[in-house]
């Protein structure tokens, strides 16, 4: 039981502090560079991973194909709305909009019909998860968070959300998830690069921006990517539910210690309210016995 706490803190905190590692990234490098570096730094860990596994990339055209799609709305996209977001949004704020896209994935199974068993206490988790969004943007405050940055966040977690219902029809159990994984990242790093063309000037070098670069792709990127795994084989989904929940306390907490963030009480109950909307959406309905 502690080695699996362990696990899951380890986890929460390479995955929490990507956030962090996104905003002094930024510093020495544009939004679509980074994207890039992560997704090269990242598949080239998982890659090393793989040997060590003995897992074969993938095969096939079709697979492929399905590769291209998940790259894009997996890690292409979301790793540039995010560095994009982060320009102008907090680091840890970024972390809690990272925490709603289990509520984006109800929402696209239910516009999409694939999403069973809904019940109140899940719909209104929902509702109640995107209030929490919207305390924490405060659209009715001149000081309010809400912007293209916050917009850019958000379109990031809701981009993860499709990335997963089309992952789990697609590629669950298609072959070795770690190969696939690295492959994933490698077909990313091309899909970003398409865009540097358009990518703003760079800020200019530095050194720390290096560092978190560097950091970011190899543990908040491939490393996440194979622990999250091994999580889930050894644990269960619920396992990996629960570092979820620890994501953007990490994100929050080390923006607020490490770069002088703000912590309101109004992004705290925010956050407070995110997460209980996230917990509702995961109630599954009771099975009623029928007496025979």
């Amino acid at each position: 039981m502690i080695k699996t706490w362990v696990r899951m803190g380890v986890l929460a905190l390479l995955w929490g502090s990507a956030f962090l590692w996104i905003k002094l990234a930024l510093r020495g490098f544009t939004p679509i560079e980074v994207a890039v570096l992560r997704s090269v730094l990242g598949a080239a860990v998982l890659f090393v991973l793989a040997r060590i596994a003995g897992q074969r990339m993938p095969r096939g055209r079709t697979m492929w194909g399905r590769l291209v799609v998940a790259a894009f709305f997996c890690n292409a996209v979301p790793f540039a709305l995010f560095s994009i977001g982060e320009q102008t949004v907090d680091s840890g704020i970024a972390g809690v909009l990272n925490a709603t896209t289990p509520l984006w994935s109800l929402l696209v199974g239910l516009v999409l019909g694939t999403e069973r068993g809904t019940h109140p206490a899940r719909l209104g988790g929902l509702l109640l998860g995107f209030g929490g969004v919207l305390l924490i943007f405060a659209p009715w405050e001149r000081s309010g968070l809400l912007g293209w940055g916050a917009l850019a966040l958000v379109a990031a977690a809701a981009s993860y959300a499709i990335a997963f219902a089309y992952m789990a029809r697609k590629l669950a159990g298609t072959g070795g998830p770690i190969a696939t994984s690295a492959a994933q990242l490698g077909v990313a790093s091309g899909l970003a690069a398409l865009a540097l063309p358009v990518d703003g000037g760079r800020p200019g070098f530095d050194g720390l921006a290096v560092l978190a670069v560097v950091l970011l792709g190899v543990f908040g990127t491939g490393f996440t990517f194979y622990l999250n795994y091994r999580l889930i084989e050894d644990e269960g989904p619920t396992g990996a539910a629960v570092v979820g929940y620890l994501l953007p306390v990490v994100s929050v907490a080390l923006g607020a210690v490490v770069l002088g963030e703000p912590v309101t009480v109004r992004v705290v109950a925010g956050v407070v309210v995110v997460l209980a909307g996230v917990g509702l959406t995961r109630v599954k309905p009771r099975r009623v016995r029928v007496a025979a």
